[in-house]
């Protein structure tokens, strides 16, 4: 049984890795920490773990095997590099790192220590994109030659509704924004299935934008990937689709062309098939994110030394580094 700790008490603890944690064999959750300790007292009360800190160093003192990262991608850095000098494992939230040099610096320090570094692309775990690496594999659709992947979307909008009934802007919105806006939020999920999919690198890229919100990073991206085995990858991101809209109605899809026929995945309607010369194969639909698939390949890597087809330190990097550049590029064109 690993003993695991998590570090950043926040939504994407809240709802995906605690509870995913607390029902994965092989894991049991020690404790948590939050540089807002009464933060981290609360998550422990919701989910019975039995400790909470608001004191990084007693945190990766309370005998742990492992830790998971979901802290602001900006803490990622020191949060990652203390673990490693405190000898554990890390499962990090991406993005790894906003700067090359800082994601280099924890997978050196991870090295270092001789402890793995895993990075929480969890798109990878989905049974879907799980369904698509299997049917490439068999190249039921001949040799893939062009991915475009989408997700255009509100992120839950750009305003919130207080109490009192005022209009405010979301926390989330502006911190995503902050960070660097939806290519590195969450484009990097779909440049990590890109290359994991093909089994090809990216060679060179080129990007757009466009500004519906006031924020230096343009808040609706796309983005254009030359694979070294001669694919294309068309990336779109957004997080003002339909912001401003009363319902709005986010669009998520993956559409792969190969030789042989297409693969085509619709979140709206779960549909999710492949067609070719001879046949249309359907296969159940989910969710693009698996919280529970993801901690239990951590639960096995933990338990073997060996990560598998887990998205390690140098994926998280090389992920980023391409949503970062392309993201650069767009707001030095405009500038």
């Amino acid at each position: 049984m690993a003993r695991i700790g998590v570090m950043g008490c926040g939504a994407v603890a809240d709802f995906g890795h605690i509870p995913a944690i607390l029902e994965t064999p092989g894991l049991e959750l020690v404790s948590v920490y939050d540089p807002n300790e009464e933060r981290a007292r609360q998550t422990a009360e919701k989910f019975g773990i039995a400790k909470a800190f608001g004191n990084e160093g007693k945190f990766l003192n309370s005998r742990l095997d492992a830790v998971v990262v979901a802290s602001s991608a900006v803490a990622h850095p020191q949060n990652v590099i203390a673990a490693a000098a405190s000898g554990l494992h890390v499962l990090c939230e991406k993005p790894l790192a906003l700067v090359d040099e800082d994601a280099r610096s924890m997978i050196d320090a991870m090295h270092a220590a001789e402890r793995m570094l895993l990075v929480g692309f969890v798109y990878r775990f989905s049974p879907v994109a799980q369904t698509i690496k299997h049917w490439l594999t068999e190249g039921i659709v001949g040799d893939v030659r062009s991915l475009r992947l989408i997700y255009i979307w509100d992120l839950h909008g750009q305003y919130i509704q207080e109490a009192e009934g005022m209009w405010v802007e979301s926390p989330t919105w502006r911190g995503r924004m902050l960070e660097g806006g939806p290519m590195i939020d969450c484009g990097v999920h779909m440049i990590d299935l890109a290359r994991w999919w093909l089994g090809s690198e990216v060679v060179s890229s080129n990007s757009a934008g466009a500004w519906v919100s006031d924020y230096v990073a343009p808040d609706h991206m796309f983005l254009h990937l030359d694979h070294a085995g001669g694919q294309h990858t068309m990336v779109e991101m957004s997080f003002t689709y339909g912001h401003t809209a009363r319902f709005p109605a986010p669009l998520f899809s993956y559409d792969l062309i190969g030789t042989g026929g297409v693969i085509r995945y619709h979140r709206d309607g779960w549909l999710l098939e492949a067609r070719n010369g001879q046949e249309r194969i359907v296969a159940p639909g989910a969710s693009e994110k698996n919280f529970h698939g993801m901690h239990a390949a951590f639960a096995e890597a933990l338990r073997t030394g060996d990560p598998g087809d887990f998205p390690c330190g140098e994926d998280g990097l090389i992920a980023t580094r391409i949503a970062r550049e392309a993201t650069d590029r767009v707001i030095g064109a405009r500038a």
